[in-house]
């Protein structure tokens, strides 16, 4: 099984016209994955790619039975997009779009409020489930099904990861980006739940960084909880400048905030098995799982 996305989500694209949204259309696609339409205001009753053009995402959704959607537009419309995805109650949204306003996602976080819909992102690599379902910007060359379920902050570090994993025969449920900026949607306690009772994800990998809270998060929800199944935590930043922006919007080790040592500590505390480098991550899960 999965969590979120598998062979039977039916997604859309809002702004599937554009350059980014026609390339990551197509190689969503040819991955198997079935994208059923796209939204681009203006643009309705066109086709693109083979596909039907929507002006908006309720009528997109009624008419293709969509259940997600791929927010790849522009940031300063970004906001928009999540929102009408949103009310559109469709069940899961991934936003790759970077550099989404704060003030923006202010506005998003104030929609999901009481909403149906699970939002990954922004500033994220999106969702893949192995041989099912690609949404999103995630590389799937050495993506292999299995049993270990991925939850990460960094682009990066998950497609490094991954392909470790898939080298030493360990397979991933589900991967999930879920974005770096600090006002995002679904995070690691959201994803350590939905793992949590997937049957086929056997192990859990927590891919953090210096600046917010989710790994803090992450901790505290492991400590208040019996949790099943083995948990591998990477927090990379320790040898990161105190103070200073690393990047992007979420990895900002802010005067008071916890280091990632603090952080590392606290999971520890928590019961969750230690990374200390990426290529520390397979010897932890194998470990742990003793090769499943």
């Amino acid at each position: 099984m999965s969590i979120l996305v598998n062979n039977d989500t039916k997604v859309i694209v809002q702004g599937m016209t554009g350059r980014a949204g026609t390339f990551y259309t197509d190689q969503g696609m040819r991955y198997g994955a079935e994208y059923v339409g796209g939204v681009r205001p203006g643009r309705g009753g066109t086709t693109h790619l083979g596909l039907p053009v929507f002006h908006d995402v309720k009528t997109a959704k009624a008419e293709t039975g969509a259940d997600a959607s791929l927010v790849i537009v522009p940031a300063p419309s970004a906001a928009d997009a999540m929102i009408e995805a949103i009310e559109a109650e469709l069940e899961v949204v991934v936003c790759v779009t970077e550099r989404v306003p704060q003030h923006d996602m202010a506005r998003v976080k104030r929609a999901l409020q009481g909403s149906k819909t699970v939002l990954i992102g922004p500033n994220s690599q999106g969702i893949l489930t192995p041989g099912q379902c690609k949404i999103g910007v995630m590389p799937t060359k050495d993506a292999k099904p299995g049993g270990v379920g991925i939850a990460s902050r960094s682009a990066s570090l998950t497609s490094e990861i991954l392909a470790q994993c898939s080298a030493a025969g360990l397979g991933q449920s589900t991967t999930v980006g879920i974005g770096g900026d600090a006002l995002h949607g679904i995070g690691f306690v959201e994803c350590l739940e939905m793992f949590k009772h997937d049957p086929d994800t056997s192990s859990v990998v927590l891919i953090g960084e210096i600046g917010g809270r989710e790994e803090e998060l992450a901790a505290a929800y492991l400590a208040a909880n019996d949790y099943p199944k083995p948990v591998v935590t990477l927090v990379v930043g320790r040898h990161a400048p105190e103070g200073r922006r690393m990047g992007h919007a979420g990895t900002l080790s802010a005067a008071g905030g916890l280091s990632a040592e603090e952080k590392i500590a606290q999971l520890k505390d928590a019961g969750a098995r230690i990374a200390n480098t990426p290529q520390d991550v397979v010897a932890e899960v194998l470990a742990a799982t003793g090769g499943i």
